[in-house]
């Protein structure tokens, strides 16, 4: 159910802010509201009409800066129930995030068996990846993916410890949700984008295991570095997907969707 709706404070913007085009400063304050939380995930923003009297812009304007949020997956448009701020749930992380699906186009959200959980000192990558000094406590997690009931997709994630004070095993192995929306809910972290680089590789004897392939055999490596708003990594992830009977696939554009 979306959060009730209490209107945070949109104050009238001045035609020549910053000097960016109009809509962009709309986006700004849009994109303010969300990050400090004065429009928390699942909250109804208020109508066009309100939002672009109270910022002192025309509904045009207003609509180009929504648009561009939407289009983000920050904001989310529902037909007749108006425009909400995004929450990370199980269609979001399918279609956003997740990209590994059958070699005839089937696509579901795997199932995940927690394989470790570890508090650990941050090695070199996965420390410059995450902005922190060699050393930095950090937690390690890694994963099991299964679709079908097949392994498909061995996760080794590095989260700083500094950002998830407080998060067990227990606490991982019990959530309800993705891991994205134990980020949002518990700590309030919201994965914004990531950046992924992929190379072939050769399984090695871990993900061999986990995977139930033979050391050496071709797979997909996915390095990935989450990040949350102003482009501050909050989760680095090291992916090894078998590909035998399952692709990659990574859509350049989505068409924006009301639901």
């Amino acid at each position: 159910m979306p959060a009730p709706h209490r209107s945070p404070a949109f104050a009238a913007i001045p035609s020549a802010a910053a000097g960016l085009p109009l809509y962009r400063v709309v986006k700004r304050e849009l994109l303010r509201a969300i990050e400090s939380g004065d429009c928390p995930p699942g909250q109804t923003l208020p109508s066009e009409a309100e939002l672009a009297g109270a910022m002192a812009v025309s509904i045009g304007t207003l609509r180009r800066a929504v648009d561009e949020l939407v289009a983000e997956h920050l904001l989310v448009r529902r037909q007749g129930l108006g425009t909400f701020v995004a929450m990370h749930d199980a269609d979001r992380f399918l279609f956003q995030f997740f990209h590994v699906e059958r070699a005839d186009g089937r696509r579901e959200v795997p199932t995940v068996d927690l394989v470790s959980f570890e508090r650990l000192r941050a090695d070199d990558e996965p420390a410059q990846a995450l902005g922190l000094k060699p050393g930095a406590p950090v937690l390690q997690i890694e994963n099991r993916l299964r679709l079908q009931g097949q392994a498909v997709v061995y996760d080794r994630l590095t989260l700083p410890a500094q950002l998830f004070k407080g998060l067990t095993e227990k606490r991982l192995a019990e959530r309800t949700g993705t891991i994205y929306q134990l980020y949002q809910a518990e700590y309030g972290i919201t994965v914004v984008r990531a950046v992924e680089r992929a190379r072939a590789i050769a399984a090695d004897r871990t993900a061999a295991r986990v995977l139930g392939v033979a050391t050496g055999a071709p797979v997909m490596q996915v390095r990935r570095t989450a990040l949350t708003f102003g482009e501050r990594p909050v989760e680095y992830r090291v992916s090894v997907i078998d590909t035998a009977r399952h692709d990659y696939v990574h859509q350049l554009t989505r068409p924006t969707r009301a639901v």
